[in-house]
């Protein structure tokens, strides 16, 4: 070994025993863009939506902005259909029967808005090697159906994950010799 590499390898392994292994472990965070941060934000501004009175001005004063929000879905009337085939028309809200009334006079919107952390913790040489992995994931999730029928809500639905915290724990007791098929795979150039 050369000795002019020797302080930067103690360098190297003080630096490595500060941080700790874990730390070296992968995280990820996703967020679909949203005007809310919470939640209850979120769940607050669908609560304010009146089915009959808000109209497109109004929900993009709320957050919902059906020209410029990302990542929503844009559904037709025959989506909507498609939705409720299993229910008779005479047992569907109001506002959907007139949305299937109406035809392409009717627009619905799906917002899901969410905020998820994912985080590998445990022992760093057990996840490396593939032996032990557990994965702690937090944050929430936020579902908004919203339908338009001449540019007034006729129907509003939510549901969510207002709080998520799960812990997942996969348990290989080969290691890296688990799925060998993935390593072949893996070593692959593509």
């Amino acid at each position: 070994m050369r000795l002019d590499l020797l302080p930067r390898l103690v360098i190297f392994i003080a630096l490595l025993l500060q941080v700790g292994c874990s730390g070296l472990l992968p995280r990820t965070k996703a967020i679909t863009e949203s005007p809310w941060p919470k939640y209850v934000d979120a769940k607050d501004a669908f609560d304010s939506v009146a089915v009959g009175k808000t109209t497109i001005e109004d929900l993009k004063q709320l957050g919902f902005d059906v020209a410029s929000s990302p990542n929503i879905r844009v559904m037709n009337y025959l989506d909507i259909a498609e939705l409720i085939q299993g229910i008779p028309f005479n047992e569907l809200d109001p506002g959907l029967q007139a949305c299937l009334r109406a035809r392409s006079e009717c627009r619905a919107y799906v917002f899901e808005p969410k905020r998820t952390y994912s985080k590998r913790v445990g022992n760093f040489w057990l996840d490396i090697l593939n032996f032990k992995r557990k994965t702690h994931e937090t944050g929430w999730r936020f579902r908004a159906l919203i339908v338009l029928v001449n540019h007034h809500v006729s129907y509003k639905l939510s549901s969510g994950e207002p709080k998520i915290d799960q812990l997942q724990d996969q348990v290989n007791p080969l290691g890296p010799f688990q799925a060998p098929a993935d390593l072949i795979v893996g070593a692959l150039p593509l």
